[in-house]
C-alpha cells in the first residue's frame, strides 16, 4: 500500500501538514531577507530535482537512446505520451505501480520506435543513485543560500520504487521541506502543489523563488507570484540566482567544497604556521576549502592574504605501514621540478601532528582546468585529440627522468618492480578484507605466477591518469602533474596500462566516467591499443606483448585501493563523499582484472607449441620436489613445460605423479581409500544393485560417504568459485580433478582393461587380443589427453574460451569408452554379459552418456560450427 492511502482523509492531510509546518525551525520568523534590485525580498529557494539538481530524465534518455541506437526522441515522446493521464503522470501520481509502468513504457516505445524495446537498462539508469548523482555546483549553491539563513525546499515530480520508498538520491538534510507528487497524489503543473509547498515553508509566493527546467511547471509557478528561473545549465542559473539574491553562490576555485565534516582541520594552528613559514604580516582570515577529488590523502586550497596554496596531508587514524606517504610525495615533487617535469612548486613540508593532526606538505596553487570525464565534453575532437597526445608526451618525460642527476636513485628499488607490487598490493587488501571475493582470491594466485620476464626501472606516477593532470586552458598543454602519493622506481609500463582504465570502464561508473561505451573514434580519443602504440612511439621502444597483464594487474591495483578506501568509510577516516560506494565495486573492478587475465592465458596458451612426446613414460615419472603451496586454492596458470619442475605452477600435468604435493597428498590418500574401503566393498554393493532393493539406498554406500567426508575426501569436485573458503571441497583445478576422476574411474576385476584360458593359452597371449589391447590403450590415452586439455583450457582461458575442446570430449570420451568396453566383452564372452563382472553394467553406462550430457550429433554439430567459424 503506498503512503499516500495512509494519508488519504482530509484529517490526516491536515494533521501531516500541520506537523510539517510546527517542525519549521522557530517559524523562520527571524530568518535573514535578501532584496533584488525591484524592492522585492526573498527568504526561501525552490528547486525541482530532475534536471535542475541532478540529470534530466531527458538527456539521460537521449545518451541511452544514441548508445543503443534507439532512433532519436522515442523515450521523451514515451514519457509526454497522454498528458495528465498518461502512464508517466499516473506513475508519479502514485495511481500505478512501477511494474505497470514499466509494461506501458516499453509497450509506447516500442510503437514509437517500430522495434522490440527493452528498457530495463533504461530503468536502473533512471533510478540507480551511483548513477543520478547531484550536481557539485548545486550541492556548492544550497549549502551557501542555507549558511545566509534563507530555507530550501525540494519540489518534485517523483515516483515510488519497488521497496515503497520514493526515490530521492539526494541528502533530504539539505532542505527545510520537501514535497513529492508520489506522496501528495498531484503533480506539478498542478497549481495545488505549489501551494502545499508554500504553506509548509510558511512563505508567500512573492518570498520564493524556484528553479525548474520544463515550460509548463515554470508557467504554472509564475501565475501563483512565484520568482521563476529556467534552468538550461545548472552554472547558468546559478549565475542568475546569484543576481537576484546578491550574495555568492560559489566558490572561485573550481573543484572545491566546504570541507566535510570528518576532514575538519584546526585553522588556528594552521594560519599560525603558515605566517611564520611565508612571513605574512598583514591581516586578514584563513579561507580553507576542501577539493572534491582526491580518496586518499585530503586536499585543502587554502588563501591566505594574497597568497594561495594547497595542503595534501595523511588522513586520520590508524593506517597501513607505508600508505599515504605524504613525505615521498613531497621529495619526488621538489626534484622533478629541477628536472623540468610540470609539477607545483612544494614549499615545505611540516611532519608535526601537532598543526593539523597529521603531517603535510604545502605547494603552490596552480590556476588550470582539471577534466574529471575522460570522454571530454563540450570539446572538438581535435582538442580531445591534443589532450591525449600531451597527456602521453608528459607520462613519457616522466619515465625518461635521469635518476641520477635528480637524486632519485635511492627513491625505490631497482627491478622486480611488478613483484614487489604485487605483494604489496595483497597485503594491503588481506589488511582491509571485508569478505570474501572470488576474482580477488584468484587473481592472488595469479599475478604472482605471470610476472614479465623482462622489466625496465624508471620513475613511476602510479596513480597517472587523467584527473590527475592540470592543463592550459588554450593550448591543451599539461601545466602540472598532481597526487604523487604512489610515486616510486618501477616499470613503466605499469603507469600506461594504469592510465588506459578509463577505456575500459562504463561511462555511468559511478566514482569516475568511463570511456568503454563511447565511439572513441568519433570524438576524436585514441583507442587503448593506439594510445599504448603513441607511447611506444615516442619512448623508442617495441610494444610488449603481455600487455593483458598489466591491465589485470592494475585493475587489480584499483581494486584493493577501493577496499581500502570502504574500509575507512566504515570508520569515518576516508576523504572523498562517494567512498562508501568502493565498497559494492572492489568486486566490479576485480571481475575486470580477471577477464584480463583469462585474455592473457588464452594468448599464451595460443603461443604454446605443437604437444612434444615426452621425455618419461608417465608411469615412471620419479615424484619431483615442490616447494610448499596452500591446499585448495585454485590454480590460474598457462605454463606449458611438462617437466616436473614446472608442475607446481599448475601447468599442464599429464600424470598424477606431476601434481603438487598438496593434491599429490589428496591422490594419495584417495588412493589409499579406494583399496581399503571401495574395493573390498565391490562385491556386496554388486549383490546389492543385483538384488530387489536397488531401489533403495545401500547401508553399505551411506557408511562409504560418511568415512569419505571424515578423510576430506568429499565433493571433490567443486571449484573455489562456488566454494571460496573450501568448506565443502577440495578447491581443485580442473586438471587436478581429472587426475582424481581417472583414479577413482578403476576397478578391481581388471586383473581377471589374464587367467582365461582358450585355444590352449591364456587369452592375453592371443594376438587378436593383444591388438585390442594395443587399440584401446591408444584410444584410452587419447581421450585422456583431449580431457587434460580442455580442463587446462578450462582452468587458464575460462569456459566459454574452452567450449570447443569441451565439445569435443563430450563427443570423444563415451564412444571410446564404449568401444574399449565392447572389446573386454568380446573377451570375457558370455561371462562379460552376466552379473559375475561389471562390463555389462560398464557398457549400459558409457552408452547413456552419448545422449545423457547430450547426444553425439549435438557435439559434432557444434564442433563443424566453431571448426568452420575459425577458419573463416
Amino acid at each position: 500500500m503506498c503512503i499516500r492511502w495512509l494519508l488519504g482523509s482530509s484529517q490526516l492531510q491536515r494533521a501531516w501538514r500541520a506537523a510539517s509546518l510546527k517542525h519549521l525551525p522557530c517559524g523562520h520568523q527571524g530568518t535573514r531577507r535578501w532584496r533584488h534590485s525591484g524592492g522585492s525580498t526573498y527568504r526561501a529557494v525552490i528547486f525541482d530535482m530532475g534536471g535542475v539538481l541532478i540529470p534530466s530524465p531527458g538527456k539521460m534518455a537521449a545518451e541511452w537512446e544514441v548508445r543503443n541506437h534507439i532512433p532519436s526522441g522515442t523515450v521523451l515522446k514515451a514519457l509526454s505520451s497522454g498528458g495528465e493521464n498518461g502512464p508517466w503522470m499516473k506513475f508519479m501520481r502514485a495511481e500505478i505501480t512501477i511494474e505497470d509502468f514499466l509494461q506501458e513504457f516499453r509497450k509506447l516505445c516500442s510503437e514509437i520506435s517500430k522495434t522490440d524495446m527493452s528498457v530495463d537498462f533504461f530503468s536502473f539508469l533512471l533510478t540507480n543513485e551511483q548513477v543520478v548523482k547531484q550536481f557539485p555546483v548545486m550541492t556548492e549553491t544550497i549549502t551557501q543560500i542555507r549558511a545566509k539563513g534563507l530555507q530550501t525546499a525540494l519540489l518534485s515530480n517523483n515516483f515510488f520504487l519497488p521497496n515503497g520508498k520514493s526515490f530521492l538520491p539526494l541528502d533530504r538534510k539539505q532542505f527545510d521541506v520537501v514535497v513529492e507528487s508520489c506522496l501528495e497524489g498531484i503533480c506539478k503543473p498542478d497549481p495545488r502543489i505549489y501551494k502545499l509547498c508554500l504553506e509548509r515553508l510558511g512563505r508567500k509566493p512573492s518570498e520564493c523563488i524556484l528553479l525548474e527546467d520544463l515550460g509548463p511547471n515554470l508557467k504554472a509557478a509564475a501565475s501563483l507570484g512565484i520568482h521563476t528561473i529556467k534552468v538550461n545549465d545548472p552554472e547558468t542559473a546559478v549565475k542568475e540566482l546569484k543576481t537576484l539574491l546578491g550574495f555568492t553562490l560559489r566558490t572561485v576555485v573550481p573543484n572545491t567544497r566546504p570541507v566535510r565534516k570528518t576532514m575538519e582541520i584546526p585553522k588556528d594552528s594552521l594560519e599560525k604556521y603558515l605566517r611564520d613559514l611565508l612571513g605574512i604580516q598583514t591581516t586578514g582570515p584563513l579561507e580553507l576549502l576542501q577539493f572534491d577529488h582526491g580518496q586518499s590523502n585530503p586536499t585543502y586550497y587554502i588563501k591566505l592574504a594574497n597568497q594561495q596554496m594547497v595542503l595534501r596531508k595523511k588522513p586520520p587514524g590508524t593506517l597501513l605501514p607505508s600508505a599515504h606517504a605524504v613525505e615521498r610525495e613531497f621529495r619526488i615533487m621538489k626534484a622533478l621540478k629541477n628536472a623540468g617535469v610540470p609539477v607545483p612548486k612544494v614549499l615545505d613540508l611540516c611532519e608535526d601532528s601537532r598543526i593539523v593532526g597529521t603531517p603535510f606538505y604545502v605547494m603552490e596553487y596552480c590556476s588550470g582546468l582539471t577534466y574529471k570525464d575522460p570522454s571530454l565534453p563540450g570539446l572538438k575532437p581535435s582538442q580531445r585529440q591534443a589532450i591525449y597526445t600531451a597527456m602521453n608526451r608528459v607520462l613519457c618525460k616522466i619515465h625518461s627522468v635521469d635518476l641520477k642527476a635528480t637524486g632519485l636513485e635511492d627513491y625505490g628499488k631497482h627491478g622486480d618492480y611488478i613483484t614487489r607490487q604485487v605483494q604489496t598490493w595483497i597485503k594491503q587488501y588481506r589488511a582491509t578484507e571485508t569478505s570474501t571475493i572470488p576474482a580477488m582470491e584468484r587473481l592472488i594466485e595469479w599475478l604472482p605466477l605471470h610476472l614479465p620476464s623482462q622489466q625496465r626501472t624508471t620513475v613511476v606516477h602510479g596513480d597517472f591518469r587523467l584527473d590527475n593532470l592540470l592543463f592550459h586552458p588554450e593550448t591543451n598543454e599539461v601545466l602540472a602533474v598532481l597526487d604523487w602519493e604512489l610515486s616510486t622506481l618501477g616499470d613503466p609500463l605499469a603507469d600506461v596500462a594504469y592510465s588506459c582504465l578509463a577505456h575500459y570502464l562504463p561511462s555511468s561508473f559511478p566514482i569516475q566516467p568511463g570511456l568503454g561505451d563511447c565511439d572513441l573514434t568519433k570524438l576524436g580519443i585514441p583507442t587503448a591499443e593506439e594510445y599504448f602504440r603513441m607511447y611506444c612511439l615516442h619512448m623508442g621502444i617495441p610494444p610488449t606483448e603481455n600487455w593483458n597483464f598489466y591491465m589485470a594487474f592494475s585493475f587489480f591495483r584499483v581494486a584493493a585501493i577501493l577496499q581500502g578506501v570502504y574500509k575507512r568509510s566504515l570508520t569515518g577516516q576516508a576523504s572523498s563523499a562517494t567512498a562508501e560506494q568502493s565498497g559494492k565495486l572492489t568486486e566490479f573492478m576485480s571481475n575486470l582484472a580477471w577477464d584480463f587475465a583469462v585474455k592473457e592465458g588464452f594468448r599464451v596458451f595460443k603461443e604454446m607449441p605443437p604437444t612434444r612426446p615426452l621425455t618419461r613414460s608417465h608411469h615412471t615419472w620419479a615424484r619431483p620436489q615442490f616447494p610448499p603451496r596452500t591446499l585448495g586454492r585454485r590454480s590460474y596458470v598457462t605454463s606449458t613445460d611438462s617437466s616436473p619442475a614446472h608442475a607446481s605452477k599448475g601447468a599442464l600435468v599429464f600424470s598424477p605423479e606431476g601434481l603438487s604435493p598438496p593434491v599429490w597428498e589428496v591422490y594419495q590418500r584417495l588412493k589409499q581409500f579406494i583399496e581399503r574401503h571401495v574395493y573390498p566393498a565391490e562385491p556386496e554393493l554388486q549383490s546389492h544393485q543385483a538384488s530387489a532393493e536397488r531401489w533403495t539406498p545401500s547401508p553399505l554406500v551411506e557408511d562409504l560417504k560418511e568415512k569419505a567426508k571424515a578423510e576430506g575426501l568429499w565433493n571433490l569436485f567443486l571449484p573455489i568459485e562456488t566454494d571460496p573458503e573450501r568448506k565443502y571441497g577440495a578447491g581443485l583445478t580442473n586438471v587436478e580433478y581429472a587426475h582424481l576422476c581417472e583414479l577413482m574411474g578403476t576397478s578391481l576385476y581388471a586383473p581377471e582393461a589374464k587367467s582365461r584360458v582358450a585355444f590352449g593359452k591364456p587369452l592375453v597371449e592371443q594376438g587378436t587380443l593383444l591388438a585390442d589391447i594395443a587399440q584401446s590403450r591408444v584410444e584410452i590415452e587419447q581421450a585422456r589427453l583431449l580431457v587434460l586439455k580442455a580442463a587446462h583450457v578450462m582452468d587458464v582461458a575460462g569456459n566459454k574460451a574452452a567450449a570447443l575442446d569441451i565439445a569435443m570430449i563430450k563427443m570423444v570420451a563415451p564412444s571410446m569408452a564404449s568401444r574399449v568396453i565392447d572389446r573386454a566383452i568380446q573377451a570375457f564372452g558370455a561371462a562379460g554379459l552376466s552379473n559375475d563382472f561389471p562390463l555389462a553394467q560398464f557398457f549400459a553406462g558409457a552408452r547413456a552418456l552419448r545422449f545423457a550430457d547430450g547426444p553425439d550429433e549435438v557435439h559434432r554439430a557444434a564442433v563443424a560450427k566453431m571448426e568452420l567459424k575459425h577458419g573463416l
